[in-house]
């Protein structure tokens, strides 16, 4: 009897997932850790504190991390809450009050968000911002009730102001916080982003945030009450101009300079930091501050977005994405003009006897052959080059940088696959061949592409004309 490892994919998968379900519960005890520390070591004595991440970070890792909101992701968030109290001095009676406090308004935080999980984990339309500040009302609310017994327990202050305070300060967490971290994308997005476009970043994108910049220096120059929403005008110029994870990061930057601002005196300076009313006031008009920006730039994402499916449709022919006929010349032209020191392949393609099968199969039928040629032609084409239908079975395809051998390469794969059978819905198969006009174009033709496509379109016919389901290459003469 002999032992050997087991190198199964089912074994390997349920590794990985024991390695996840240990790794998860872990990385949230760390994670709310070091918040808390943040937090702690930032606040004014014997207060809370004036930026308080750790909630608002675990509500959104369990919103957002599969598997986080397990009953040993909570067990790892309260050891973290304890032991950074603990390890900061905290008294126990403390520790033990404000970590029911912190992980009962994170709870009811999730509950809420339950109700809407999709809506609010996508965060790409207005009223999801509303659900987040329901979720973040919520959540603040029931700290809050934690605030009724802990202020005169733990800092001598009334009851009366207990709750608005707590409400206020946990509220501005979540509603500058959360918006961060829900829509950020993930990091392997952000560094290949990075990698594509920190050195083409033009000067006009920096200037909405060099506006939210000499916002808050004017804030700091002029003070008083109405300083607070210096920036607002700033934060609306970036939910115009930047999607919304960048928006959301500005407007949580500008909210937490200016509550430590406020905290110092920097801005609206009559404020006194002991007096709970001014404070409660000032952290909820920063909290709705917040909101404004990010609504917009929700708003401004979706029109974005529906503004480039419209262009999309306009632009290609819904049946077989490619191109349409006045899209496909014009990029053509394009591409030509840029790159008139490489040699191109244009093809022009047809699908034999299209109209037999019209008649024979069904429109359906046929409808069903063309977007399987799109999709053939499509699987064989690089990033650059282009795809176009030019009317009914007839089709264009420009290959920029491509050698003579290497076009008649390709084009004999897309023949191949065009003959692939295509299944139909009375359990039968289809099958269609394609004939190929290809012309090799030299570097420094010249020519432009409503020259060089009848010369294709020759090409296309010869074949025809040889016997179909061929290719009839040409090339042209430098100009």
């Amino acid at each position: 009897m002999s032992l050997s490892a087991d190198t199964s994919p089912e074994r390997s998968a349920d590794g990985r997932r024991g390695a996840l379900a240990l790794g998860t519960p872990l990385l949230i005890g760390a994670v709310v850790l070091v918040a808390c520390l943040f937090g702690i070591y930032t606040r004014p004595a014997d207060f809370l504190a004036t930026l308080w991440p750790a909630n608002a970070i675990l509500l959104a890792m369990l919103i957002r991390v599969p598997g986080a909101a397990r009953l040993s992701g909570w067990i790892c968030a309260a050891i973290a809450y304890m032991a950074a109290d603990l390890m900061t001095g905290s008294s126990l009676k403390m520790t033990a009050v404000l970590t029911a406090a912190n992980l009962f308004g994170v709870g009811v935080g999730y509950a809420v968000h339950l109700w809407h999980p999709d809506r609010i984990r996508a965060l790409k339309e207005p009223v999801s911002v509303l659900w987040l500040a329901f979720i973040a009302a919520a959540a603040a609310a029931s700290a809050g009730l934690f605030g009724m017994l802990a202020n005169p327990l733990l800092f001598q202050r009334s009851i009366a102001t207990g709750w608005s305070f707590w409400f206020a300060t946990e509220f501005v967490n979540y509603v500058t916080i959360l918006p961060v971290l829900l829509s950020a994308p993930p990091l392997a997005t952000l560094a290949g982003r990075w990698k594509t476009s920190r050195l083409s970043i033009r000067g006009a994108d920096i200037l909405p945030v060099l506006a939210v910049i000499a916002a808050g220096g004017a804030a700091s120059l002029i003070g008083g009450a109405g300083s607070v929403a210096f920036p607002v005008p700033a934060l609306l110029w970036c939910a115009i101009v930047y999607p919304i994870f960048p928006t959301a990061a500005l407007t949580l930057i500008s909210g937490v300079w200016t509550l430590a601002a406020v905290s110092t005196g920097l801005v609206g300076s009559q404020f006194v930091p002991d007096n709970e009313v001014d404070l409660v006031s000032i952290r909820l008009g920063i909290s709705l501050v917040a909101l404004a920006p990010i609504m917009l730039a929700c708003v401004m994402q979706g029109r974005n977005e529906l503004l480039a499916r419209l262009h999309h449709m306009a632009m290609h022919d819904p049946l077989t994405g490619a191109r349409n006929r006045d899209s496909f010349r014009a990029t053509a032209q394009g591409i030509l003009d840029k790159r008139a020191d490489v040699p191109f392949a244009l093809m022009m393609v047809d699908l034999d006897h299209f109209k037999a099968v019209n008649d024979r199969f069904g429109h359906a039928a046929g409808d069903r052959a063309l977007a399987c040629f799109g999709e053939h032609a499509r699987g064989c084409l690089r990033t650059g080059d282009l795809l176009g239908r030019m009317g009914g079975e007839e089709f264009a395809i420009l290959v920029p940088n491509c050698s003579p051998q290497h076009a008649l390469g390709l084009a004999e794969r897309i023949r191949n696959l065009v003959s692939t059978p295509i299944p139909l819905e009375n359990g039968g198969f289809l099958v269609v061949t394609a004939s190929i006009g290809l012309l090799s174009i030299p570097q420094g033709d010249g020519r432009g592409i409503d020259e060089l496509l009848p010369v294709a379109d020759k090409l296309l016919y010869a074949a025809k004309r040889n016997g179909r389901d061929r290719v009839e290459t040409g090339e042209t003469l430098p100009a």
